[in-house]
């Protein structure tokens, strides 16, 4: 091979490397990165978290926020993609870490996994959750996360999930069950919100209808024809996050399912699903999760509208059971800039 041969070849190779690079350093130089070490003293429980917060936010216009829920075994560390993108486009994101059923489930005797993961379905873990979820929400409003209180829109919080973080999530919005006879309702109401990617059933009740009726916000629910969890007596495939959706009482609903992939091709996982549909469905979650998001807290519709032309490649069905926009009013002139 002559030698501007190799110089050829290793300019071919080495403009992608550059045009990704670059890309990187866009996209990182548009948020800041804070980790947080959190302990709710009244539970005497950790609260660790990590803040993903838009870097062009200015002074005096305050930024909306997601708080956002891990799933079973994850950590404040999971779901990068989603932070990196929410907060380089405007919106803060906050993703807690529920030591009770986090990445430290993995650690230890293999021998005792199964054990511990069904310790951390039970019940006082489901509640232990949704409570990290409100003190670290205090944490942020009140300006103990690094930022002034007023940093922080609190007319634009939603909550997002994936798998246990789903149920999380719906806990959070309003979502109840019934424990000896009684609705245990954990509802925050300063959630206007919900992200439910991957969300399974509440395993235990006999309605799911009985579950969601008291929703009162909107919900984005994203899953994929492969969605299956599969835990020691824990099973549940696309069918029940389609359930999910259905029984949801509030009619702003929207339901994205991908043709393809699995349960943890929603996580950071570069592998599963493959190298081409894996960045894919990734994409078009954080698209699709911002396009909910500017309807919910702008009333603007336009992203959302062109979603389903610009991913028809990748998705089995998109169903919007009413426009998401009903009964929103369009965010003040100094926050169309915004999220």
């Amino acid at each position: 091979m002559t030698t501007s041969r190799r110089i050829f070849n290793r300019m071919l190779l080495a403009a992608p490397l550059a045009a990704a690079l670059a890309q990187a350093r866009a996209q990182s130089a548009a948020y800041t990165v804070t980790d947080l070490d959190w302990t709710d003293a009244q539970r005497e429980r950790a609260v660790p978290a990590r803040l993903y917060w838009p870097a062009n936010s200015r002074a005096g216009v305050p930024a909306p926020l997601v708080l956002f829920s891990h799933g079973l075994g994850g950590s404040r560390l999971g779901y990068s993609y989603l932070g990196q993108y929410w907060s380089s486009q405007g919106v803060a994101s906050l993703h807690v870490q529920h030591v009770g059923s986090d990445s430290a489930l993995w650690r230890g005797n293999p021998l005792g996994i199964g054990e511990r993961l069904r310790s951390a379905a039970q019940d006082a873990e489901a509640l232990a959750r949704v409570q990290d979820l409100r003190f670290a929400l205090d944490q942020v409003l009140a300006g103990a996360a690094g930022r002034d209180a007023a940093a922080v829109d609190a007319t634009r919080i939603a909550v997002a999930g994936h798998s246990y973080g789903a149920n999380t999530a719906m806990l959070t919005i309003g979502a109840r069950v019934v424990r000896n006879g009684t609705a245990q309702i954990y509802r925050d109401e300063r959630v206007r919100a919900a992200v439910l990617i991957s969300a399974p059933p509440f395993y235990t009740e006999p309605s799911v209808a009985g579950v969601l009726e008291a929703v009162a916000v909107p919900t984005l629910h994203i899953t994929c024809v492969g969605d299956v969890i599969q835990l020691p007596g824990y099973v549940s495939g696309v069918e029940d996050r389609v359930a999910i959706f259905d029984a949801v009482a509030d009619p702003r609903k929207l339901l994205a399912v991908f043709r393809e992939g699995s349960h943890s091709i929603f996580t950071d996982r570069t592998l599963t699903g493959g190298a081409s549909l894996n960045p894919a469905v990734k994409a078009a979650t954080s698209s699709l999760s911002k396009a909910f998001l500017d309807v919910v807290f702008r009333c603007d519709g336009q992203a959302l509208q062109a979603w389903p032309d610009d991913w028809r490649h990748i998705v089995d069905r998109y169903t919007q059971a009413t426009p998401l926009s009903a009964g929103c009013a369009p965010a003040p002139d100094h926050l169309k800039a915004r999220a």
